[in-house]
């Protein structure tokens, strides 16, 4: 990746006590079942810590900002458990690691990290600490009408909008015994039963994407989402830009054929698939269109704005 920040040791100096939050729902409680084995590697690299394992992000977020910002993070879990730190984390200069043991896990991916690997994740994280973290971007997205208008909501991977938040609202139906991706490719063929495209424009950086009927649009900062579909491939989380698509008219035949092309990340230049980078992004769509923010659902809206915050948060394991 282009354009690396690092922060010095006489700006950040390592970390010497963690808080551990670890979300017992993850990966549908796998992160609970490995938590014995996280604390024992945890206990044998002599690392003081603090276990955090509330019922909700937002009890969790309270006990992680109770703490000093040279505190740092390792949140043991998916996009999700993340997702609800970041209040705690972007602009505050507190360290994050990454231990995926989540659903999708699609920004670790991103970054070559395992779900399940948690010695490596450990290892790219904690042995790190010792010298300078990384800064990564993250996205701010305001949503401008319908369910949560005015609400403004902090991002790392992305957000997803029309067919693919359709999708994550059917993965709760997926069997259980499908993984991530599994869950996702089940979801995804459900939705297309229900297919139907709504008028949108895209707006980035106050140019025209696109303006049309549309089955799904995104913005994003990392490249996957769904448990590993390349929905960005362009993205870099470092370049200080975010990177919006949106898709022109498919039918149900073409838009199968598409999700093949998205998987590997093989899409950008498809005729049906516009996308471009910026600094800003605004979606307005003429009806109210499913929502969903690094993966978890945020209802029905009519527009949204999202913007990059360049090298707003210090990642450990990037």
């Amino acid at each position: 990746m282009s354009d690396v920040t690092e922060v010095s040791s006489s700006q950040l100096l390592p970390a010497r006590h963690y808080a551990v939050v670890l979300n017992p729902s993850a990966g549908r409680g796998l992160a609970r079942r490995a938590w014995p084995r996280l604390e024992a590697e945890l206990r044998a690299r002599g690392l003081p810590f603090e276990l955090i394992s509330e019922p909700s992000g937002a009890a969790a977020l309270a006990r992680v900002q109770a703490f000093a910002r040279d505190v740092a993070v390792l949140a043991v879990g998916g996009d999700g458990t993340v997702g609800a730190l970041l209040p705690a984390l972007v602009g505050t200069g507190r360290p994050l690691g990454i231990v995926p043991l989540g659903s999708g896990n699609d920004f670790a991916g991103m970054l070559g990290l395992r779900a399940g690997d948690f010695t490596a994740a450990l290892a790219a994280a904690l042995d790190r600490l010792a010298y300078a973290p990384r800064r990564v971007d993250a996205l701010r997205a305001t949503i401008l009408g319908g369910e949560g208008a005015g609400t403004a909501h902090l991002l790392l991977n992305g957000l997803g909008m029309g067919f693919d938040a359709q999708v994550a609202a059917l993965m709760g139906r997926a069997p259980a015994r499908l993984s991530g991706f599994g869950r996702y490719a089940w979801a995804a063929l459900a939705a297309l039963r229900n297919l139907a495209l709504t008028p949108v424009r895209v707006e980035v950086d106050g140019q025209v994407l696109y303006a049309g009927p549309s089955c799904l649009a995104a913005v994003m900062n990392g490249t996957r989402y769904g448990g590993g579909f390349r929905i960005s491939p362009a993205s870099d989380a470092r370049d200080g830009l975010l990177n919006a698509l949106a898709s022109g008219p498919v039918t149900r035949g073409q838009l199968l054929a598409l999700m093949g092309w998205v998987l590997p990340g093989r899409h950008l230049g498809h005729p049906r698939v516009h996308h471009t980078a910026g600094q800003t992004a605004t979606v307005t769509w003429s009806r109210p269109t499913h929502l969903h923010l690094d993966g978890d659902l945020a209802g029905r809206v009519t527009g949204v704005r999202v913007e990059v915050l360049p090298g707003a948060l210090t990642l450990l394991n990037g």
